[in-house]
């Protein structure tokens, strides 16, 4: 009895699962950078100046909205000790300047309005 067919091991289906992992690289990579660098970046001052840089409250600047310029300068000169703080100081020293850059036009690029403030209840009978 002649065997006629080819006997179909494992390499038989290479080409198939090499496609399947070529897909599934390349829709990997396709999605990796859904969140572009500068927010990343300004994700570590969420903690403080807020999402996207809008703050709540009065107790730290809201960076959303200003100008690119002006912050580019205050972030440098935190780098460099010329204007003085406790914790800017010492985080601006982290970042290279083409990263501060970054920042400070992600930042200017914001809508400086942010979400509406709380509403703030009254004790009853206070203020009557």
């Amino acid at each position: 009895m002649e065997y006629s067919q080819r006997r179909r091991g494992p390499r038989a289906n290479l080409p198939a699962v090499l496609m399947l992992m070529l897909a599934f690289v390349a829709g990997t990579a396709a999605g990796a950078d859904v969140i572009p660098a500068a927010a990343r970046l300004a994700a570590t001052c969420t903690g403080c100046h807020g999402t996207n840089g809008v703050s709540v409250g009065d107790a730290l600047p809201k960076l959303a909205g200003q100008q690119k310029d002006l912050l580019l300068a205050s972030l440098k000169a935190f780098k460099s000790g010329e204007r003085p703080a406790t914790v800017m100081t010492q985080l601006t020293k982290g970042y290279t300047d083409e990263q501060l850059e970054r920042l400070a036009e992600f930042f200017s690029q914001q809508d400086g309005a942010g979400p509406p403030a709380p509403a703030t209840s009254r004790p009853s009978g206070a203020g009557s």
